[in-house]
C-alpha cells in the first residue's frame, strides 16, 4: 500500500500527532496539511485504518499504529537525508530543499538511502535541525524550547527551525538565526506579543511571539 499518496498522509499524520497534546490529529487539519478536501482525507483514513496503519475513532482523532509510525519514520528519514544532501553536497539554499525533497523522497531505494547516509557521515539532524531517524526507525527526541519561552537576557544556541516556509527560512537566515548559531534575547514585550533577539555578528531584530515559537533553542553553554 506504500504509494506516494499514502506516504504523504503518513508523514503528515506523524508530524501532526507529534505536535498535538493528545497525540491525535483531526481529519480537517490532516486535509489542510496534505492539501485535499475533508472528504478525500476521510476516505484515505478509512483505507489506512483497514491496512492497520492508523487508528481512527468515530468521533475522535486519528493516530498512527506502530506499523504506521514505522512507515512514517521511513519517509521522514528519506526526506531529511535528501535535504541534507542537497544542502551539504549540492549547495542548494536551505529554503529551497523542502519542495525538492518532497519530490525525491518517494523514489529513492533503501540501498541508495543507506549509501547516502554513509556518504553524509550518518548525520543526526537535517539542515533545519530536525532529527533524522536511523535505518531501524529510531529517532532522538528533539530537545530545546521555543525562543518565546526564554526570559530577557537569556543567551541561547539555536538548534531547530520548526517551519519549512521558504520566506520564513530566508528571513531568519538573514538575521543570523540558524541551527548552531548563538543569540541573546535582549527584550520581551508581552503587550506587543514580541521579543527582541540579537544573533552573534548581526543586528538585533524584533520577532513576534508566533514567529519566535517556531525557533527552538537551548541555553548557550
Amino acid at each position: 500500500m506504500a504509494t506516494e499518496s499514502v506516504e504523504n498522509y503518513l508523514k503528515a499524520l506523524y508530524c501532526l500527532c507529534q505536535a498535538s497534546p493528545t497525540g491525535e490529529a483531526g481529519v480537517v487539519r490532516l486535509a489542510a496539511e496534505v492539501g485535499v478536501t475533508k472528504g478525500s482525507a476521510a476516505s484515505m483514513v478509512k483505507k489506512l485504518a483497514t491496512a492497520r496503519l492508523v487508528k481512527a475513532e468515530r468521533y475522535g482523532g486519528v493516530s498512527l499504529t506502530a506499523k504506521g509510525t514505522k512507515a512514517a519514520l521511513d519517509v521522514l528519514r528519506r526526506h531529511r537525508l535528501i535535504e541534507t544532501f542537497l544542502v551539504q553536497t549540492l549547495k542548494l539554499d536551505w529554503s529551497e530543499v523542502h519542495e525538492e525533497a518532497e519530490r525525491l523522497e518517494h523514489a529513492v531505494s533503501a540501498r541508495l538511502l543507506d549509501r547516502l547516509d554513509e556518504f553524509l557521515g550518518r548525520p543526526d539532524t537535517d539542515p533545519h535541525g530536525d532529527p533524522i531517524p536511523d535505518a531501524a526507525g529510531v529517532m532522538s527526541e528533539p530537545g530545546g524550547k521555543p525562543l518565546s519561552a526564554f526570559s530577557p537576557g537569556s543567551k541561547v544556541r539555536i538548534i531547530r527551525i520548526a517551519d519549512q516556509d521558504r520566506a520564513f527560512l530566508t528571513f531568519v537566515a538573514r538575521c543570523g538565526i540558524k541551527p548552531g548559531s548563538r543569540a541573546t534575547i535582549t527584550a520581551l514585550d508581552p503587550q506587543a506579543d514580541a521579543l527582541l533577539i540579537e544573533a552573534q555578528n548581526h543586528d538585533a531584530v524584533s520577532l513576534s511571539c508566533t514567529a519566535a515559537a517556531k525557533i527552538i533553542a537551548e541555553p548557550a553553554k
